[in-house]
């Protein structure tokens, strides 16, 4: 038997290590920024054995990468059952109903793991993505991206601990776009009060709750003075409720340089959707690449797991040379949300270790082994670990 995670998991916000904690959502109680969601505050209660998870593999590599993460949590005997959904616009697979059908699951289960649905450049009459309606109707407001240096494996900056906190429900991905004459394309970007309030207070309860000791809000408002200025008067307006963490503000352009140059000054940034896109892969980029870099979106209710740098890699499919380690990061994470924390940390200390000892590196990481040789070395390294 199976249960919806729902009963079982903290949500919405990341589990944070310490028995039935959690963050306290957007709308807490001690503060008024503007909401009337609340949060079931029902205890954990363990109907069986097993969660029910949602998944959606997605575009591209996302099924290969999924396939790693069953043949994992097979070997380490994760208590979770997935309810499998494909979804996608470039294969022909994706319709009003197919999304209904995913959202259901997704609403009834609270917690999913999916890949990435590609959205193809060519405009067809419809400029809202399904990778867009999913966010949208699940009001996934809060996407996150850790972003750790791997040991073993060097790159030009070491021992990074940064995370990027995004808002994806609005800024230039509204999808209100028109050509108003012949040759003049408008696009509007919606910046508003309560959806900036609402991220900002997102990241500064989660740098209390993690101990992070600063939050950097990220923007461009030299330029965009009122929508900008809307989102960075709102981070500044909500950093006043927490004396306890540091606050800057940083232009998304100084930013960029900076983050090459050194990374080390940053620790929680927070930023609105375009700039958090991009920061995102500029991120990964210093640790190792989109293959290495887990992340999850949140809403007050539901949790979505997908890798932190959100690439298709449709050139790699059917290759077995896709790097499967943020992928089965993020299923680590999902893990520890669902309070499952032993087998958490048996599959994300399993994948650190094949990385640190360097045997079994795909071509991203300047290796030559496969998808395969890498999820069979992470299986062996579970069969190692001492209960």
């Amino acid at each position: 038997g199976t249960f919806s995670a729902s009963r079982g998991a903290n949500l919405p916000i990341p589990h944070t290590g310490l028995s039935g904690a959690r963050l306290q959502p957007f709308c807490a109680r001690s503060l008024s920024l503007t909401s009337s969601q609340n949060v079931s505050e029902s205890p954990p209660a363990r109907a069986d054995s097993t969660f029910k998870v949602t998944m959606v593999p997605g575009d591209g590599v996302g099924p290969e990468l999924m396939t790693a993460v069953k043949e994992v949590f097979k070997a380490a005997d994760v208590p979770v059952e997935f309810e499998e959904f494909h979804l996608s616009e470039v294969q022909n697979m994706a319709s009003e109903e197919k999304l209904e059908e995913v959202l259901s699951s997704m609403k009834n289960n609270r917690v999913a793991i999916k890949g990435k649905i590609h959205t193809p450049m060519e405009y067809k009459g419809e400029l809202a993505s399904y990778e867009m309606r999913l966010r949208r109707k699940l009001d996934l407001f809060a996407n996150v991206v850790h972003v750790n240096s791997l040991p073993g494996y060097s790159t030009r900056h070491n021992n990074l601990d940064l995370v990027i906190i995004r808002e994806q429900t609005e800024g230039e991905y509204s999808s209100l776009e028109h050509e108003s004459v012949s040759g003049v394309v408008e696009c509007l970007k919606i910046i508003t009060r309560e959806k900036s309030r609402r991220i900002a207070k997102f990241a500064f309860d989660y740098a209390t709750k993690k101990g992070r000791s600063k939050v950097t809000a990220v923007h461009k408002a030299n330029i965009m003075k009122l929508g900008d200025g809307l989102f960075l008067q709102s981070c500044a307006e909500v950093a006043e409720l927490y004396p306890k963490i540091k606050y800057e503000n940083i232009i998304i352009d100084n930013c960029c340089m900076q983050l090459v140059q050194n990374p080390y000054q940053f620790d929680v940034l927070v930023m609105p959707n375009l700039y958090g896109n991009i920061i995102d892969n500029l991120a990964a980029g210093l640790v190792g690449g989109a293959g290495v870099v887990p992340g999850e979106s949140y809403s007050a209710e539901y949790a979505v797991f997908e890798t932190g740098a959100r690439h298709p890699f449709a050139q790699a499919v059917g290759r077995n040379i896709a790097n499967p380690t943020a992928m089965l990061l993020t299923a680590s994470n999902m893990l520890r949300h669902l309070n499952l924390e032993y087998h958490s940390n048996m599959v994300s200390e399993a994948v650190k270790k094949v990385i640190k000892q360097g045997k079994v590196r795909t071509q991203d990481l300047g290796g030559y082994s496969t998808t395969g040789d890498f999820v069979r070395a992470v299986v062996a390294n579970l069969r190692h670990r001492t209960v």
